[in-house]
């Protein structure tokens, strides 16, 4: 291929890693590795360079207890019993980078045997640890998983700062452990700007992927497991003008959508909007929690400064918390409730993020704070406002609200982050804040979201500030480099082993990517694009992603032709402007990039891609098998 055209082929991860596991399985079978002389398997899963497998055979069913021996004292191990068997393939999970990692492995009998794991370097550019204060008696087992919100990547550190967990793919979006040890993210795979995702990716620890259950409206910002396993995830309809506006619930099994929430029909989309708000992206829907005790759905909307709470059966609204200012009268007299309590504390929540409802149905949220006020007469600068976790009673009979705990508010502009986020609810008085957002330009909070802020100037900075506290005594604070998007803390080690072997599935579908009508006369010339688009077409195995570089207004369209049909789709460089950027992985710096996704969904074939660039039709000499 000429270098003016670059194409790449690649299977997809799931092929990937079906096929290595294959093989060390493959050679397990073959070798039969004893205890004494286990076999050792580094980064098994192609993704996770700080862990490895440990397999080995006994005659005899035993359950073996593992031991990743800590850098500097014995309470800094990592330690974990797996069930008796007389095959074992242990996950051995959270080894220090570029370092030899003494693990041992220990028999009920008293026998062991210690084997040196050697990982290397981690990427330069890992975002790590600025600063900790914890200890290891209060964070015990657990570890600190951040998810980027950039082209960082999904990284877990220890009480110390140590990096012991890392993926090399920049999944997107929360972390959440299921019910059966495996967490569900959102997948790497780019599909819309700014920030869309084929779907969610069910993983282990280790990195192998389960399951990735595309959507057709893509996936975005958050997900939740219910009782009987399914799983609620964010997207929208591509078909339509508005984004990030509804809720399906997913078939765990088939991927399958079971159930649609559509927030169209709910809520006014011109009324009560945030700072941030435009027509396409009305609501901006980043979280969503489902209630048992009232079988509600509670959804956080960035774009209204409002936390909604719907039927779930019906759909229809129960309530919003947010500032009623610019909410019709009659909305607010049937919907918002009326602050009581102390209300020289009160304060309300703005482009908020990541609801919680508490057990006793308190409804916690990171408040962010951007702009502070519905009006622009009363905007307030970053460098002035405060971000913070809160936690508000309400009482639905009432239609009243009290403010009952925050945290942030009194680190002022240090502590802000004007865009993504979470808190986390661990107990009555014991709770987590992450403000993961934080950019700052000269010393202070910037005027721009992190992602969009130029990493190439001395004078910027990104940080993520994670605090937990308990009846307000502050237990742990890490701050790290860069910007993530949530923080999870979670065991390395479930109740139950969560390894399973077996071939990870593609479920689900993707959505028929739409075409345009109306082709416009263009002279088809056989020769290449001129150099300067500098395009890049990536194929996988149900999709594929052109990458180009247009000025702007550019007139611009991807053709797919054989001799039977031809398909045609619109490249749009007009100049885009994102009020919001809660991951900026699939940014460029150069502003003319475009990228499109196109997926194979509805094409069958082997396909030639053309494009028309304002009056010419292009050659590009790639062709794409579609089954």
């Amino acid at each position: 291929m000429t270098t003016r055209i670059r194409y790449t082929s690649q299977e997809h991860l799931i092929t990937r890693q079906n096929r290595a596991e294959k093989a060390f399985l493959d050679a397990f079978k073959a070798e039969k590795p004893t205890f004494e002389q286990p076999k050792v398997v580094v980064n098994p899963y192609l993704i996770n360079p700080l862990c490895a497998l440990i397999m080995f055979t006994t005659p005899n069913a035993v359950a073996p207890t593992l031991t990743i021996h800590g850098k500097r004292y014995e309470r800094e191990n990592i330690t974990h019993t797996f069930k008796a068997a007389t095959e074992h393939a242990l996950p051995v999970l959270g080894l220090y980078e570029d370092f030899a990692n003494r693990v041992t492995v220990t028999l009920p009998d008293g026998n062991s045997t210690t084997v040196t794991i050697q990982t290397g370097k981690l990427p330069e550019d890992i975002c790590r640890c600025l600063n900790i204060q914890t200890s290891p008696d209060y964070l015990g087992d657990n570890i600190m998983f951040l998810t980027p919100a950039g082209k960082n990547l999904p990284t877990a550190y220890d009480y110390k700062g140590d990096i012991r967990w890392l993926l090399t793919e920049n999944t997107m979006f929360d972390i959440k452990r299921m019910k059966n040890g495996n967490i569900v993210t959102g997948s790497s795979r780019f599909c819309h700007m700014p920030y869309n995702s084929t779907g969610m990716i069910e993983i282990n620890l280790l990195g192998k992927i389960y399951k990735e259950y595309r959507m057709p409206g893509n996936y975005h910002h958050d997900h939740f497991e219910m009782e009987d396993g399914n799983l609620l995830a964010l997207t929208q309809d591509f078909s339509r003008d508005t984004v990030e506006d509804m809720c399906v619930l997913i078939d765990r099994n088939t991927g399958d959508i079971l159930k649609t929430w559509d927030y169209r029909k709910v809520l006014p989309m011109d009324v009560g909007g945030s700072g941030s708000q435009d027509a396409h992206d009305w609501f901006h829907n980043n979280a969503v929690w489902y209630d048992k005790p009232t079988h509600s759905l509670t959804l956080s909307g960035r774009h209204q400064d409002a936390v909604i709470n719907i039927d779930y059966d019906t759909g229809e609204l129960n309530w919003i918390i947010g500032d009623p200012e610019g909410w019709p009268q009659d909305l607010v007299d049937k919907y918002f409730f009326t602050p009581v309590g102390d209300l020289s504390k009160f304060d309300w929540q703005y482009e908020q993020h990541a609801c919680v409802v508490c057990p006793n149905g308190d409804v916690m949220c990171f408040d962010n704070g951007q702009y502070r006020a519905k009006v622009k007469e009363k905007y307030i600068e970053n460098k002035d406002n405060f971000s913070r976790g809160v936690r508000y009673r309400i009482d639905t009979d009432k239609m009243e609200i009290e403010q009952v705990w925050q945290y942030g508010k009194e680190r002022g502009p240090e502590f802000f982050s004007p865009y993504i986020c979470n808190v986390e609810y661990y107990g009555e008085g014991h709770y987590m804040t992450h403000s993961g957002g934080i950019g700052r330009e000269n010393g202070y909070a910037s005027k721009s979201l992190g992602a969009f802020l130029d990493m190439q100037d001395p004078n910027v900075e990104l940080r993520s500030i994670t605090v937990e506290e308990k009846d307000g005594v502050v237990l742990y604070e890490l701050e790290t480099e860069g910007n993530f998007y949530r923080a999870e803390k979670l065991p390395f080690y479930h109740d139950g082993d969560n390894l399973v072997f077996g071939e990870g599935k593609l479920i689900g579908s993707l959505e028929v990517t739409e075409e345009f009508d109306t082709v416009p006369d263009a002279e088809e010339v056989h020769e290449l694009p001129p150099s300067f688009h500098e395009i890049l077409i990536e194929e996988d195995e149900d999709r594929f992603v052109f990458h180009g570089k247009f000025e702007k207004g550019t007139l611009a369209m991807l053709c797919l032709e054989n001799e039977k049909e031809s398909h045609n789709y619109f490249i749009n460089t007009a100049a885009v402007l994102h009020l919001a950027m809660c991951s900026g992985a699939f940014l460029s710096d150069d502003d003319r990039d475009v990228k499109i996704h196109i997926s194979k969904l509805g094409l069958q074939g082997i396909f030639h891609i053309k494009l028309i660039i304002n009056e010419k039709k292009y050659q590009t000499g790639v062709t794409i098998l579609c089954p």
